[in-house]
């Protein structure tokens, strides 16, 4: 952690309003992400992290589900699975959450908060087209914390954008903000899920699955470790990987980790379009609210809903 961190840490002060800002182009291409579901052992346990260390406020509650989002905008659902197993790293499932700041301004004064918080971080990475910082949730479950740099900055050539994992500048990025204090009041408006990051069993299964059927674009090549796909031109709305995962068969849905997640499409055809081409591939779609369901092939379920 850089000095400036560590100075935070030991500063003392009082709170001033977070910045809000609306969602940013993750979540205006023609699909996007729209929220998840994590399986928990520790209900109460796993939503207190997200309330307080990345600032996410409940919506709702039932007996068995919790309801967290930002601006009034549900992003994650919690649901009981009691007794359950953590899910094994080297399984199929959730590599990570990324949750979208809506600038980086607001991942300064969410750092600040995490130094002040001490919530454990795990890494950092400027990846050209964004800046990231990466942790886990009480029960392993992998998150990202990242801001976007302009579109208009991204380097593409041939249909691959450039994507590599380099040293974060903390510092260019504490700058935008006080560390004398923690600012960061909750999580703001604009905050979204920019993308899903998850382990699979092997990159062409997955590929035929995300890309063939869902329609989603590759945007980093033909890769045999990774796949990273998109709708409109974004850096990657899905990843996919087999860095530990190799060969892993279907999950096992008495443990923890994700339970589903949603794609969102800005209108009716575009929704009707993936479910026939899921249906034309010989996958079982299902109708529920708003939209349809679908299971990848490891067992995570895919809602496809309207909505902008």
């Amino acid at each position: 952690m850089s000095a400036a961190l560590a100075g935070a840490v030991r500063a003392e002060g009082g709170a001033a309003a977070a910045v809000s800002a609306a969602p940013g182009f993750a979540n205006l291409t023609p699909v996007s992400i729209g929220a998840a579901a994590l399986r928990v052992g520790d209900r109460d346990r796993v939503t207190a992290f997200y309330r307080e260390a990345i600032g996410l406020s409940v919506l709702a509650q039932a007996s068995d589900r919790t309801v967290l989002g930002a601006g009034g905008v549900a992003l994650l659902t919690l649901i009981d699975t009691p007794d359950a197993e953590i899910e094994p790293p080297t399984k199929a499932g959730l590599f990570h959450i990324a949750f979208l700041m809506p600038g980086r301004r607001e991942l300064a004064q969410w750092l600040v908060h995490a130094a002040f918080t001490r919530v454990p971080l795990s890494g950092f990475a400027d990846h050209n087209v964004s800046e990231a910082v990466y942790l886990e949730d009480p029960e392993g479950n992998g998150l990202e914390i990242y801001a976007d740099r302009p579109a208009s900055d991204w380097e593409w050539k041939d249909g691959v954008v450039t994507m590599g994992t380099h040293t974060l500048d903390i510092d260019a990025i504490l700058d935008l903000t006080t560390t004398e204090r923690d600012t960061y009041t909750g999580a703001p408006e604009g905050l979204r899920i920019g993308h899903i990051h998850l382990r699979v069993g092997d990159i062409a299964a997955g590929r035929r699955f995300y890309g063939q059927a869902l329609g989603l674009d590759s945007t980093r090549g033909e890769r045999r470790d990774a796949a990273f796909l998109s709708s409109g031109g974004y850096h990657h709305h899905v990843a996919l990987n087999t860095w530990n995962s190799a060969g892993a068969g279907a999950r096992d849905p008495r443990t923890t980790g994700l339970d589903w997640f949603s794609l969102k499409a800005r209108d009716g055809a575009t929704v009707d379009a993936q479910a026939a081409r899921l249906r034309g591939d010989g996958w079982t779609v299902a109708a529920i609210a708003d939209g349809v369901e679908a299971t990848d092939p490891w067992g995570t379920r895919v809602r496809l809903l309207t909505g902008a």
